[in-house]
């Protein structure tokens, strides 16, 4: 009998399948935990609406052991908690499908989102492109905040306005440019802005005026708007006013700028604002059609872009660009990194769609400023390198040249091999390599959802594709070097990305190690590490599924910023900080600060390493010189914004890690009577090997060694052995460990 409230279910919706997570008390021994995997399609609309709720209700007729028809709303009544990740935000901003809204902006500042930041990533392009900006419409507000004193003046500090405790005007500006009477360079109250700095308010906006402007959007049938004022990130009571009254009008969704993202730089914090307003009515209308599916409410937590889990008022289409690719830079770091050791770890995540590549050397790496799809946006995401190459990549010849990707064939109707007349793709490569096995693959494909792989099909449509490649062709290739020719050229392409988070920022790939995951990682690991010079390869048992196992074992979090505007020095942080901390017991709170050199634009956000006794400055000073690579000895410091995480931890940390239980693990050679069937498997090198043994992964034991060339199977994965290299099965992972070249061991 399972208790009520016991069953703890995470799912991540990608863009080819839905990967769910569950465990729940064993029946037999309710001390312990027993674990579930489903993987279904994100997409099978003659089957089900919507695939996370059909994962649950799997999960659910698989606990209990009752029967649950589809369209059934399911009772919450045994589910401790849901915990989700979609890309639903993500492909709306890729496709351009959000929702129409509106920009409500400072007059006169009409362009300044179209205008943009004027950088310019291709300037020797003849014929650039830019993406349309993502509102249809904007409406000028008649309002003007200014900033007292905005200068480079080297005495600063002594001509600012001061503020007595209740916020009044103690003295007003003294600096250049003061009119001799008021209290600022000209006429206008002058009041103290959340950030501590003196705001002239120049024209304050009619709330009239407003009420007819947004009745027009209304009428027009717009129910979403984005708010952008100048310095609304320290005076945010304009956009407040405007937030207000489109509420009392019925808009269903309002983007203040001010309150999603209170940090200087219009365009950036502007940009994010629209974002949100055309990204989070989709995400809405999804989640609202989720909870449909439940007979009562259930709690749900998402995953954000950041890492961390937050509940549903929390959540937004700002905040999930990157949701399902942080459940797996999560499961990654939480299985694969050792303490003692502080070997980096490369996450690579290849998936139907994209493969996602991330770094972890001990702390998430995160960016606070990132492009998606031509937007740019201000958001903390964690840094995730995102490449159009995964097991649904579209193969084509175009050229001359083998292309895998950018298209893709997705769920519907995917690949060839899917039975629903797709594209050919590299899941069909690696089937035709022997690299996926049909009597081993899940039976989820064509119209009854109930068919196996389509080997005859892929078959078919490579040696149509391998005709047109040989006339093409001063030399007459074989069917397997054409289809093996697409897997070199879909590797290099996901191999890209990790040299750019490592080589590109002075780290040898090399020193690394290699956490493979997503459904197709194992299928390539091995072929990736060698080409970056990788030694070991980890593949942990619920790879092909672990963005979803990620979402079991993130943190809750919660995030306070504020800005700041002041320069650093020890006394004014710590007067800062002691105002922004979270006294709550079994809290970890961490402490961040936006900091720059007076007279630069680029902020890097601070926070010291734990436990190597730095300060912020010291921080600060080691990562602008890592990321730029020098320093502004003579100029000051300025602190922009302050930031605090509040971090409630989910899973016990004091596991032992596979570095120290493969020290301790007895390995013993398997005999090759162990393998569960023989398949023909390509290779680089020495081409097909007919009689490659296949192991059942759910039928080794620990401490089983595997030389390749060799297979390693379950239910939703295909692990690649290739040959010269050795797998070592520990508890939790599959080690591979390649032979030759440099790199790291894992012992």
């Amino acid at each position: 009998m399972i208790p009520d409230h016991s069953i703890r279910i995470s799912a991540d919706r990608g863009g080819t399948f839905c990967d769910v997570h569950a465990d729940y008390p064993d029946p037999d021994n309710p001390k312990q935990r027993k674990e579930l995997v489903v993987k279904l399609l994100s997409q099978d609309p003659a089957n089900y609406k919507d695939a996370p709720t059909e994962g649950i209700r799997r999960v659910l007729e698989a606990v209990t052991g009752e029967i649950i028809p589809r369209g059934k709303k399911l009772d919450i009544t045994k589910i401790d908690y849901i915990r989700l990740s979609t890309t639903v935000a993500t492909n709306a901003l890729l496709e351009r499908k959000g929702r129409k809204h509106a920009l409500l902006i400072t007059k006169g500042f009409k362009d300044l989102l179209l205008i943009g930041n004027q950088s310019r990533p291709r300037i020797f392009d003849l014929n650039i492109r830019r993406p349309p900006p993502l509102y249809s419409t904007v409406v000028e507000i008649d309002e003007r905040v200014t900033l007292v004193g905005y200068t480079s003046d080297p005495q600063a500090e002594v001509h600012k306005v001061l503020f007595d405790e209740s916020g009044q005007v103690k003295r007003g500006y003294r600096g250049k440019g003061w009119d001799g009477t008021g209290d600022a360079e000209g006429p206008g109250s002058v009041v103290q802005g959340i950030s501590g700095e003196a705001v002239r308010i120049l024209k304050r906006p009619d709330e009239g005026a407003i009420k007819s402007d947004l009745q027009k959007l209304y009428e027009d049938g717009y129910r979403s708007v984005a708010v952008v004022f100048a310095h609304s990130y320290t005076f945010p009571e304009h956009e407040l006013l405007v937030g207000k009254v489109a509420s009392s009008l019925g808009f269903k969704h309002i983007s203040l700028s001010s309150q999603l993202l209170p940090m200087i730089k219009m365009v950036p914090r502007g940009v994010s604002a629209t974002a949100d307003a055309y990204l989070t009515p989709i995400l809405r209308a999804y989640l609202d059609g989720f909870f449909s599916g439940f007979a009562q409410l259930p709690r749900v937590e998402f995953m954000s872009s950041d890492g961390g889990l937050v509940d549903a008022s929390g959540f937004s289409g700002l905040k999930t660009i990157l949701s399902g690719p942080a459940g797996g830079v999560v499961g990654y770091a939480r299985t694969s990194w050792d303490e003692k050791r502080k070997t980096p770890v490369i996450g690579l995540d290849v998936g139907g769609t994209s493969t996602d590549v991330s770094r972890f050397s001990g702390r998430y790496e995160i960016v606070y400023e990132t492009t998606t799809a031509g937007v740019t946006i201000q958001s903390p995401q964690l840094d995730i390198n995102t490449v159009a190459a995964g097991g649904g990549s579209c193969l084509t010849f175009r050229n001359g040249l083998f292309l895998a990707g950018p298209e893709s064939a997705g769920a519907e109707p995917g690949p060839t091999c899917y039975r629903k007349g797709g594209p050919l793709a590299v899941t069909d490569a690696n089937l035709l390599l022997g690299r996926l096995i049909p009597k081993y693959f899940p039976k989820i494909f064509g119209k009854s959802e109930k068919e196996p792989l389509d080997v005859d099909a892929s078959r078919s449509e490579f040696e149509k594709l391998a005709k047109t490649i040989n006339e093409n062709s001063a030399n007459e290739l074989s069917l397997d070097e054409i289809i093996y020719g697409f897997i070199k050229v879909a590797n290099e392409t996901m191999c890209r990305p990790i040299r750019a988070l490592t080589e590109a920022k002075g780290y040898a790939t090399s020193s690394h190690i290699l956490a493979s995951f997503g459904g197709a990682g194992g299928q390539h690991a091995c072929e990736i590490a060698s080409l970056l010079g990788i030694k070991t390869v980890l593949i942990h048992r619920y790879s092909s599924i672990l963005s979803a196992y990620g979402l079991a074992l993130a943190d809750r979090v919660y995030e306070i910023q504020e800005p700041a505007s002041t320069f650093y020095t020890p006394e004014n942080i710590s007067k800062e900080l002691e105002k922004q901390g979270f006294p709550l017991e079994r809290i970890r709170v961490e402490r961040m600060l936006n900091m720059r050199f007076n007279g630069t634009d680029t902020a890097l956000m601070i926070l010291p390493e734990a436990g190597e006794n730095e300060d912020y400055l010291g921080a600060f000073l080691r990562a602008y010189k890592a990321e730029f690579g020098f320093l502004l000895d003579e100029a000051r410091i300025v602190v922009d914004d302050i930031k605090v995480r509040g971090v409630g931890t989910t899973t016990n940390e004091s596991e032992l890690s596979v570095f120290d239980e493969l020290e301790q693990l007895q390995t013993r050679e398997i005999k090759a009577d162990r393998a569960a069937s023989r398949h023909s498997v390509y290779f680089d090198m020495i081409g097909r090997a007919d009689d490659t043994p296949v192991y059942e992964l759910d039928k080794l034991a620990v401490g089983d060694a595997i030389d390749g060339p060799a297979v390693v199977i379950d239910d939703t994965q295909t692990i690649v052995v290739v040959p010269g290299a050795r797998a070592v099965l520990a508890s939790r992972h599959l080690v591979i460990t390649l032979g030759g070249g440099g790199g790291v061991s894992i012992t």
